[in-house]
């Protein structure tokens, strides 16, 4: 057990997990007292030596579903599909997304989350109206409930029927204010794009909202909202933080159009999420068909021109996800796999930052997805001692240490849930 005074000896640790850029590994100690980093020094060998265990920052989850996570036992998505989705999750929460089952759900995500060793969380949350009011007090009971644990984030997530309608696009806004969200919302292929976005990011500014939006979430090559918000941020000069996911249509669009946007996009200071797990289950279904473009966005593009990126969990056992856990190594082990981040092989450690520190700078979280001298001791000892250890088993028996303490690392049982699932519970 690692508690109160101790030191992680010969242990290795990536060079992005101290906060550079940099694809290097190397050995250390990390010495701890009273929950804080004291010292990280060469390694050394003797009593309680590792042999060489990789040690990573606890993870930045900055794109989750908090309040649809866990209702597929009552609502399953009936094709797979997006619309399927959709269609679903509307179903369900009319009339079940009350305060008490909103909470559960979101509890049991959250401890789910805290046994695989996450520190921080953006979520979404439906919020057209009145779902908004029930949703964003929950959150604020979820965040008090969990202050010093998991650092909590909410996002106003609606479609562009309320981004046209400037009285219900200022209510969410102030909700979202009075709980110190930000303003978000979900776009694709629509005709009136531009002038959506534009009404979107001028509401951001008078509120003096960040942003954080589902952007293109198709394989229509149609669509342009990523693109359309980038121009919004330029012409409004709106300077606020803006994330965009899922971005799923750039890899459909001819090479010019990728192009103009991811370019448009890098000048406006948009940062990408990609959600690989979610677009590879949703992303060009047909029945009886094998799947070809899965959606996963132009990551290491975005990555190439200078955009800050991440990869993150999206939602969880439910209509637009069947699976999932909020595991940041089962995130980051597939994002390696979906979206060929292994090579170069001496750069592929960079990527760590993906789910760590660079979506925790972007979102301004206390939380700082490093490891560093002075910082809380917060960090994943796993059994890997290298890359191909650690992409190829799940790493289950990872030891999770926050504040310097050894957590248990039990997820709760789905049968807590067994109630708020009626008849469709289980399966």
């Amino acid at each position: 057990m690692f508690n109160g005074i101790f030191t992680l000896r010969n242990v290795s640790v990536p060079a992005s997990a101290l906060g550079r850029v940099d694809g290097s590994v190397a050995r250390h100690d990390i010495s701890v007292t009273d929950g804080i980093i004291t010292a990280i020094g060469p390694a050394t060998t003797g009593a309680g030596d590792l042999g060489g265990r990789l040690v990573l920052p606890c993870f930045t989850d900055i794109h989750t579903h908090l309040d649809k996570g866990h209702i597929w036992p009552r609502k399953e998505n009936p094709d797979g599909t997006w619309t399927g989705a959709l269609q679903a999750v509307l179903s369900d929460r009319t009339g079940r997304w009350v305060a008490d089952d909103v909470a559960r759900r979101m509890d049991f995500s959250l401890r789910c989350a805290w046994a695989h060793g996450t520190a921080a969380i953006r979520t979404h949350l439906d919020s057209n109206p009145p779902q908004h009011d029930i949703s964003f007090a929950v959150f604020e009971e979820m965040r008090a409930r969990w202050a010093g644990r998991i650092e909590l984030q909410a996002v106003a997530l609606f479609g562009p029927d309320v981004m046209q309608d400037r009285a219900a696009l200022n209510a969410v806004a102030a909700r979202a204010k009075a709980a110190g969200g930000l303003l978000g919302g979900s776009l694709a292929v629509f005709e009136q794009s531009k002038q959506a976005m534009l009404a979107l990011v001028e509401t951001a500014g008078n509120h003096g909202l960040d942003l954080d939006l589902h952007t293109d979430e198709t394989g229509d090559p149609g669509a342009h909202a990523l693109r359309h918000l980038a121009e919004a941020v330029l012409e409004t000069g709106y300077t606020g933080r803006v994330m965009a996911g899922h971005c799923c249509v750039l890899t459909v669009q001819d090479g010019e159009t990728v192009a103009r946007t991811i370019d448009t996009a890098a000048r406006a200071g948009i940062a990408v999420v990609s959600l690989p797990m979610c677009n590879i289950y949703l992303q060009d279904r047909a029945p009886g068909r094998t799947p070809i473009r899965r959606g996963a966005t132009l990551l290491q593009e975005m990555k190439a021109a200078g955009m800050t990126v991440a990869v993150a969990s999206d939602n969880t056992r439910d209509p637009f996800y069947a699976y999932g856990d909020l595991d940041g190594i089962e995130v980051l082990r597939e994002s390696v796999r979906i979206l060929h981040l292994d090579h170069p092989q001496d750069m592929a450690w960079d990527w760590l930052r993906a789910i760590t520190s660079a979506p925790a700078a972007h979102g301004g979280f206390a939380h700082t997805g490093t490891l560093r001298v002075g910082g809380p001791a917060d960090m994943i000892v796993t059994r890997a001692r290298s890359w191909t250890e650690l992409m190829s088993r799940p790493q289950t028996d990872r030891v999770v240490i926050r504040a310097g303490q050894q957590i248990d690392t039990t997820p709760p049982d789905y049968a807590e849930l067994d109630d708020l699932m009626g008849a469709g519970a289980p399966e």
